[in-house]
């Protein structure tokens, strides 16, 4: 016999129209980051990342958004992760936030490409101390035999650079993800949520447009 889930809410915080909204979906995401951040949110900045796998399977995880501009959103990764593999292999991605408090959700999707490695030394620069030997010890998604064997790592990186600054890892750095298009999300009564997505036309301008729920 089939057992159904039933869990049902009538969202009825915010609305979202096209005259409270912003012309540019960089302004938009911002002012609801801040709303986020105002609102006490555990990792406010964390957002689901889908990408293709090399097997041809999609795969998702949760990053941190580390900066964001009319360029578009930069997180960080190891290079040589299965996460870093299949972005270098696959550049185009999906991502999406979600804050159930304030029953808002944003998906985007657009293409990846690495920072450069300048920009990449300066936000590892400004990593605390063990993040940064973190970074080094862990060889990210290959198996290891136990715990024991990442603490063996931590223990090797942080004698080796005890007296001196933790250079970055060359197989460590960022990503820039260059969105193509937005979908803002807002929850409304009797599932009739706001859907307003952003897109790019014919002449690399932003244009914004309402779906339907």
């Amino acid at each position: 016999m089939k057992e159904h889930i039933h869990s049902r809410k009538d969202y009825q915080k915010a609305i979202l129209l096209e005259e409270n909204s912003a012309s540019h979906p960089v302004d938009q995401l911002k002012i609801w980051l801040a709303d986020a951040e105002m609102e006490g949110l555990d990792d406010f900045n964390a957002f689901t990342l889908a990408s293709l796998g090399e097997d041809g399977f999609p795969d998702a995880r949760v990053v941190l958004l580390r900066e964001l501009s009319v360029d578009g959103l930069v997180f960080y990764t190891n290079y040589n992760s299965k996460k870093g593999k299949d972005l270098l292999h696959h550049v185009k991605v999906s991502v999406c936030f979600f804050w159930p408090s304030l029953e808002r959700q944003v998906r985007i999707q657009g293409s990846v490409a690495k920072l450069l490695d300048t920009e990449s030394d300066e936000y590892f620069a400004s990593r605390p101390r063990e993040s940064q030997i973190g970074a080094w010890a862990s060889p990210q998604s290959q198996p290891i035999n136990d715990r024991a064997v990442l603490e063996k790592r931590i223990e090797h990186f942080e004698n080796e650079f005890s007296n001196t600054v933790v250079p970055r890892p060359p197989f460590w750095g960022g990503f820039r993800i260059t969105p193509v298009r937005y979908e803002f999300w807002q929850g409304r009564p009797s599932r009739l949520h706001d859907r307003l997505v952003y897109h790019v036309d014919a002449d690399i301008k932003w244009c914004r447009l309402r779906v339907a729920p």
